[in-house]
């Protein structure tokens, strides 16, 4: 087998221990599991499952849960001779991830479910069981990096920026920075999957799903009215003056920036510009309505801790695939913020991230309260 380096910048300056790998019986898993033990560390394999098909109405087990993703992980375990247990998390998970999830919706919001996840399961509940077990370590296949400097654990974006998954890190502490290994975060995907083919492990051409994992056939709105065991009201789509338009099918199914499933017949393009919950309406407008400069985060976090004393410079992303852009950003009290971007940005979302870098350096970030005027 050819003798792929470990390039993980992390990795110099730690020690060998033991290493508790999260596998969802995928090909970065997989991969992350064996690049780890080449290095020398105890490895143990894990799959977490984190709900059960009624928990979220679902004929069909979802992506990350599936019987099938599990034997993939253990035929990956069984292959590099590891150990390969099942953890359930499926309260901690309805009560961390899908209800506020849920609620989110109701509110108006979109929200990014993953980054809950990764903070509050994969890095906190599957951290403590590495604990008990003795590990040293969590190890993930996520396409991010972590360097130290001077005592400091920083998060970094991967190599690939294609693939980086800084973004859905972002609130992640020091702490839980220092006992995590991202094994991935020097590598591409087409190198992954050769190391995978190098391997024989089953996962290695597994395709990736795209979608939330309680969610995997993309219907939000559908799961959400399952969850609840209830359908949401019909309202009036307007226009900016208050003009009405139409009716909608229900506040929860639409989002900031939506244009395709509207059904109002109209002399030019209409998008979602704001979703006023209280009076049960969805206000439609132009694609340049869409665009504004200033916005409030809140539940704001600062990965190292020491948040600076005064406004700061850096670039910022709205969403997973938005490509950051420069902002200043002003503290603000109550765990809140406030970030102005030096141009307009395209359809800010209330419940979406907004994450703060400095270069390839995750500073922090928070959730997307407020969007103000252009």
């Amino acid at each position: 087998m050819e003798d792929f380096e470990f390039r993980s910048v992390q990795d110099k300056k730690l020690e060998k221990g033991s290493a508790l790998i999260a596998m969802s019986g995928g090909v970065d898993s997989s991969v992350a599991a064996a690049l780890i033990q080449k290095k020398g560390y105890n490895c143990v394999g894990c799959t977490m499952r984190l709900y059960e098909n009624d928990m979220v109405g679902l004929d069909l087990l979802g992506t990350c849960c599936s019987i099938e993703d599990t034997k993939d992980a253990r035929a990956v375990c069984d292959r590099l001779g590891i150990d390969y247990n099942i953890y359930h998390y499926e309260a901690e998970f309805k009560n961390k991830v899908i209800e506020p999830f849920v609620c989110s919706y109701e509110r108006g919001e979109t929200p990014n479910p993953c980054i809950r996840c990764n903070k509050y399961l994969k890095f906190d509940s599957l951290y403590k069981r590495a604990l008990e077990l003795g590990c040293d370590y969590i190890v993930t296949g996520h396409y991010a990096r972590i360097e130290e400097r001077d005592g400091h654990f920083y998060l970094l974006k991967a190599k690939d920026l294609n693939k980086d998954q800084s973004y859905v890190l972002y609130d992640l502490s020091e702490e839980q920075l220092r006992h995590t290994l991202f094994p991935l975060g020097e590598f591409t995907k087409p190198e992954v999957r050769g190391i995978a083919e190098e391997y024989g492990f089953v996962t290695s051409h597994k395709s990736e799903s795209q979608d939330i994992c309680f969610v995997p056939d993309g219907d939000y709105a559908g799961m959400i009215k399952r969850y609840r065991e209830k359908e949401y009201p019909k309202g009036d789509f307007v226009d900016k003056e208050g003009n009405v338009l139409g009716k909608h099918d229900g506040i929860i199914n639409y989002t900031i920036g939506q244009r395709r499933g509207l059904g109002i017949p109209a002399d030019r393009r209409l998008y979602v510009t704001k979703l006023d919950v209280e009076n049960n309406k969805v206000i439609l407008a132009d694609n340049e309505d869409l665009f504004k400069r200033e916005l409030v985060i809140r539940e704001f976090h600062w990965i190292t801790g020491d948040m600076p004393a005064e406004d700061f410079r850096c670039s910022a992303k709205i969403r997973y695939k938005h490509k950051e852009q420069p902002a200043t950003v002003s503290l603000l009290d109550g765990g809140k913020a406030r970030v102005v971007f030096d141009e307009p940005q395209r359809a800010a979302t209330a419940g979406q991230s907004c994450v703060l870098y400095d270069g390839d350096i995750v500073l922090g970030g928070g959730i997307i309260d407020s969007v103000g005027d252009n």
